[in-house]
């Protein structure tokens, strides 16, 4: 039998607020992330991805807090990203009601994070986040960035991909930079890339502005689909994308 699709809203939390921008700047308030992750559980999100877009030192404690009020109201899996650079970030982060988190540059610095993970709390809590661009640079014609798409590293996405599955990466958040924000559809030449690749479950991200732009994400190889500012502005409920995901014949939890 084949899985349910999921339908992920995606909260980018800088300073306890909801912001949202295009190709990763110029951010602007989206609202309250406790308000907001309540809208959408009642919704029938079937996850919820929080990412502490600044994550320093000095407003962990306000990511934490977050975590902690949705958690409490909010039943569905909860994946935080952001700022985890030890296992005993995830601990807190665990402790606090995360499910899984997610993990991007504090894994391109020291790729052994992602096994340390695995092994202590199981790959099924390690989302890769990859924040994904087109470049000549890489064989794949893919490269991966860090510091929220500004900065090109060398990594091949596809070989940081499958390396990082090798180390117990359980999933796969693959975010197209190039379309994060511009609401004119999903990567889908990205995503064929990575599904043939992955042994592990991949999520879209990057790109929804309508309802038909989610159906193609699936049948390029994703497992979930993840959108943020299309939701927060109200213009698509998760209803709405999992009514034409069914009308495509897409097997989406009710």
């Amino acid at each position: 039998m084949s899985l349910a699709r999921r339908v992920i809203p995606c909260l980018d939390v800088a300073d306890g607020r909801v912001v949202k921008g295009v190709n990763f700047q110029n951010l602007r308030d989206a609202g309250d992330p406790v308000a907001l992750a309540r809208r959408y559980y009642e919704q029938g999100a079937d996850e919820l991805t929080f990412l502490d877009v600044t994550a320093t030192v000095d407003n962990r404690a306000t990511t934490y807090d977050v975590v902690t009020r949705t958690a409490e109201q909010v039943f569905i899996p909860l994946t935080v990203g952001g700022g985890i650079r030890s296992t005993e970030d995830v601990a807190r982060l665990q402790g606090s009601g995360a499910d899984k988190v997610g993990v991007n540059s504090a894994a391109i610095a020291r790729p052994a994070l992602l096994g340390e993970i695995a092994d202590r709390f199981g790959a099924q809590v390690l989302v890769l986040s990859l924040d994904v661009k087109r470049s000549q640079t890489t064989e794949s014609g893919f490269v991966v960035t860090t510091h929220g798409g500004r900065t090109e590293t060398t990594l091949d996405a596809l070989q940081w991909a499958r390396e990082a599955i090798e180390r117990g990466a359980g999933e796969l958040l693959v975010n197209s930079i190039d379309a994060d924000g511009t609401k004119e559809g999903f990567d889908l030449e990205l995503l064929t890339l990575m599904r043939e690749i992955s042994t592990v479950p991949v999520i879209a991200s990057g790109g929804a502005g309508r309802v038909e732009d989610f159906p193609p994400a699936i049948k390029a190889g994703a497992d979930a689909v993840l959108a943020a500012s299309v939701f927060h502005s109200g213009q698509l409920t998760i209803d709405d994308v999992k009514r034409e995901l069914r009308s495509e014949g897409i097997l989406v939890r009710s």
